[in-house]
């Protein structure tokens, strides 16, 4: 769902960013602006946007430098990138995707192209499984309507406890510890003792019921695995 995609828009040119924004926010999606590698850094690494418009050209750090930089870090590596460049020419869009970028657009650039890169973008690097429900013995959670049903009637999930089940039944049979948890599902610069994992467990635990709750299971000495198969 675009509504609530977030797109920030890195460049140092102000009217640039205006105009790349009123196109985006018509075409519903939220935007972010930066002027400059360092206050993007910030903003990417605080808000988590879906997608990143980066500027080939800008005082200090370079487009493709932070692409790298981006890049190399885990918390930020799998952020979509699309550069902004005023070079048309081979050279430099072959530098951007070594650096990892996912797509570039020349400018000048006409909104429509724009708006259609970006659906393209976002579109291959959606992980499969976040738009459409999972079912998982007559469990189903729906993440476009954000609504679970245990043999089609509603459980009842507080926002956290939903994305815990929602990242569980997208990553099944695997074991993840308290920290991993927190990583993945509250975002690793968030300040959550590990402890606050085993009490949203416990929530989802007691939402799911009778009937589900064995699918969350307790790894003695690791931490939490959910999974169809009784271990």
């Amino acid at each position: 769902m675009s509504s609530s995609k977030r797109v920030l828009i890195v460049d140092d040119e102000a009217p640039i960013r205006e105009m790349i924004a009123v196109a985006l926010e018509m075409a519903g999606y939220e935007c972010m602006e930066a002027d400059s590698a360092n206050a993007a850094h910030a903003l990417i690494v605080d808000n988590k946007p879906d997608m990143v418009l980066l500027d080939w050209m800008m005082p200090g750090t370079t487009g493709i430098e932070f692409a790298r930089r981006l890049r190399k870090d885990e918390m930020t590596s799998d952020v979509p990138i699309i550069m902004l460049t005023a070079k048309g020419e081979e050279d430099s869009k072959i530098k951007g995707l070594e650096a990892g970028v996912d797509d570039y657009i020349t400018k000048p650039f006409s909104p429509r192209e724009l708006v259609a890169r970006l659906k393209a973008v976002l579109r291959r690097t959606t992980p499969k499984g976040i738009e459409e429900p999972v079912t998982v013995d007559e469990l189903t959670l729906d993440p476009i309507s954000h609504r679970v049903t245990s043999e089609s009637k509603p459980v009842e999930l507080g926002p956290t406890e939903f994305r815990l089940l929602q990242f569980f039944m997208t990553h099944q049979d695997r074991a993840y510890s308290r920290s991993q948890l927190l990583d993945m599902v509250w975002g690793g610069n968030v300040y959550v003792e590990e402890r606050t994992v085993d009490v949203h467990i416990r929530r989802l635990r007691k939402a799911l019921g009778e009937r589900h709750d064995y699918l969350v299971q307790t790894v003695r000495g690791t931490g939490y695995r959910f999974s169809a198969k009784v271990a």
